[in-house]
Parts: structure tokens; C-alpha cells; sequence
């Protein structure tokens, strides 16, 4: 499922907007309703759901937000999106940690697509930014952000050829 927002109604702007990443690792939370929610994000155009966020300080509602698959392969950026709320703090498992929403405008089944892989990402310029957080909700480094999103609308709009 691709849904790529006009860059004229998107809240991120690029040149100069901020940019964070999100891990996600199937091999520690299962997202079983992952096909669900690419259905619904296709039928409905919206789709929000909320992460814990490691840079709560910094992050603001409309910043984009990227999420990468850890752990298992195929590793790469398989959904976006841009932050829909102010981080708050949340309980799980007994431990207090902030989290956010977001609202996705793209997510791929990285067990049936093609994805933005670690083989581009880390390329170029792009190979300077931590791929492989440890903590989810990083801050994508600022000279990368408008590289980056560049980079995944080509993808999005040429996946075959990557």
C-alpha cells in the first residue's frame, strides 16, 4: 500500500524539517494486524497508531517520522508518516516511558514487499545516520532529512527497479 501525501498538504516540509526513526523488531512485538491496518489506511487514507519515543524533548506534532524493521530480515524503512501528537507518558509492563502518535501515510508488509533496504540506506550521505537505533523515536540527523526523503519517494514511486 502506497499513499503518498502532495508535498503542498503535508505538515513536513522539508528543507530544514525535522525528521525521527522508529524501530520495530518482529522478532520482539508481532504486529499480527499489520495487513489490517495497510487495508485500512488504504480504504480510509488514515491510519494512526502510537510509539515510545526516545527524543520526547524535541520531537512536535507534524515532524515526519520513519519507521525501520530490526531484527529480521529484510531490514529497511518499510512505513512513514508524520507525528500527530505531543509525546505523554504511558505504562507498560510496569515501566513509565513517553510515547507518540502517528499518523501514517505509508506502510509496507515487509514480508510481501519490497522495502527501503539497508543496502541503499546505508550509501552516500546516508550511510552517516544510525540505521539501527536502540531506542525508538531518534532524531534522523538534520543534513539527512530532506536526502532521505527524497530517496524514499523514488523508492515509492520506483520500487521495481530497487
Amino acid at each position: 500500500m502506497v499513499k503518498i501525501t502532495s508535498a503542498d498538504s503535508a505538515p513536513f516540509r522539508g528543507l530544514g524539517g525535522k525528521a525521527y526513526l522508529f524501530g520495530w523488531n518482529p522478532l520482539k512485538f508481532r504486529w499480527s494486524d499489520m495487513d489490517d491496518d495497510i487495508q485500512k489506511l488504504k480504504t480510509t487514507g488514515e491510519l494512526i497508531d502510537n510509539w515510545s519515543v526516545a527524543s520526547h524533548k524535541t520531537i512536535q506534532p507534524g515532524d515526519r517520522a520513519y519507521v525501520v524493521r530490526l531484527g529480521a530480515e529484510p531490514k529497511g524503512i518499510f512505513a512513514s508518516g508524520y507525528i500527530a501528537s505531543e509525546p505523554f507518558l504511558a505504562s507498560r509492563k510496569g515501566r513509565i516511558y513517553y510515547r507518540i502518535n502517528i499518523t501514517f501515510d505509508v506502510l509496507l508488509n515487509p514480508d510481501k514487499e519490497r522495502i527501503l533496504t539497508f543496502d541503499i540506506l546505508k550509501t552516500g550521505n546516508l550511510a552517516g545516520q544510525n540505521w539501527t537505533p536502540q531506542a525508538s523515536g531518534i532524531s534522523i540527523r538534520p543534513p539527512l532529512v530532506d536526502e532521505l526523503e527524497g530517496v524514499w519517494l523514488d523508492f515509492l514511486a520506483n520500487k521495481e527497479d530497487y
